[in-house]
């Protein structure tokens, strides 16, 4: 089983005839993702050619790309001046899920975003993955991203990080471990964002296929104390966990926009505690990441 993405996902890339859409889109259409459909403005009707892949068509709009060939997921490679509104344009098209990895969107621009998001009603709401973001991945079903799929192993363990390289890091250790994934999740460290942990752990939960997880984090902004509190209270499969950060001075901004002790508040050491306190196993270094969760294991 997996969450968000699998065999069955219709992938639509926004940015596909730029250099960054067109090279990662090769990585997905070689790794088996059923890329149906690009968007480039004043491109329509074309074709975009892939070596040793099949071309994909190019729609000069999002809702146009979904009528003719019934993408269900977008990915989003476009510059940030104009991020947000293809974030907007793929929830107006409806489509189910929407993969942003553009990072330095202004954070007014995303605010937008997030109210539309927060202002959908009844049961077919989209949902926002990133920006800033990895992408997501369900091993050797669907990679949506950048992240490099050989590392990846299906399995059982579900992965949700607001980190792209602790993603990749945890991910190699649970595979050298013969610990395979069902989905993993990079939810970006910008601090206005889609999904956040809990939407994700909700979904690990709730999917049969998963049995454990493995959440990272970092500091700055109150996810991974709000994490805790919803696992302890709410799930019932074992998590492990690690936070970015553990040096990170106050008032200065570590990699992620979004990764900054402000106010007294955020620190590596309250999450640890939260965590702990929630009864998540968590590991000290990242180097620990894969032994610790397969501690949570026995």
């Amino acid at each position: 089983m997996a969450i968000l993405v699998d065999k069955n996902t219709r992938l639509l890339v926004q940015g596909i005839t730029g250099k960054t859409g067109s090279f990662h889109t090769l990585k997905a259409l070689e790794y088996g993702t059923n890329v149906v459909a690009g968007v480039t403005p004043g491109k329509g009707g074309s074709q975009a050619q892939f070596e040793g892949q099949p071309s994909v068509p190019v729609y000069d709009t999002v809702s146009e790309a979904v009528r003719q060939t019934g993408a269900n997921a977008t990915v989003i490679y476009v510059p940030p001046p104009v991020a947000a509104d293809g974030i907007l344009e793929a929830i107006a098209a409806g489509i189910a899920l929407v993969v942003c990895i553009t990072e330095g969107i202004p954070a007014i621009d995303m605010i937008r975003v997030r109210r539309v998001l927060d202002a959908q009603t009844g049961p077919h709401r989209t949902r926002l993955v990133g920006p800033n973001c990895p992408g997501v991945i369900t091993p050797e079903q669907c990679k949506i991203g950048i992240m490099p799929g050989y590392i990846h192993k299906a399995g059982d363990i579900g992965v949700v990080s607001r980190s792209g390289t602790l993603t990749y890091e945890g991910v190699h250790q649970l595979t050298s471990l013969g610990l395979g994934q069902s989905s993993c999740v990079g939810i970006g460290g910008d601090p206005v964002k889609g999904m956040d942990f809990i939407d994700v752990l909700t979904l690990f939960e709730q999917d049969p296929g998963t049995r454990a997880v493995l959440m990272m984090g970092e500091i700055g902004g109150s996810s991974e104390e709000e994490a805790a509190a919803f696992a302890k209270k709410h799930m019932k499969k074992p998590v492990a966990a690690f936070i970015a950060g553990q040096t990170a001075p106050p008032g200065r901004r570590m990699g992620h926009a979004g990764a900054i002790i402000a106010g007294g508040k955020g620190t590596a050491k309250d999450k640890i505690s939260a965590l702990r306190d929630a009864g998540i196993a968590v590991a000290l270094t990242p180097a620990e990441l894969g032994k610790t969760l397969q501690s949570v294991l026995r």
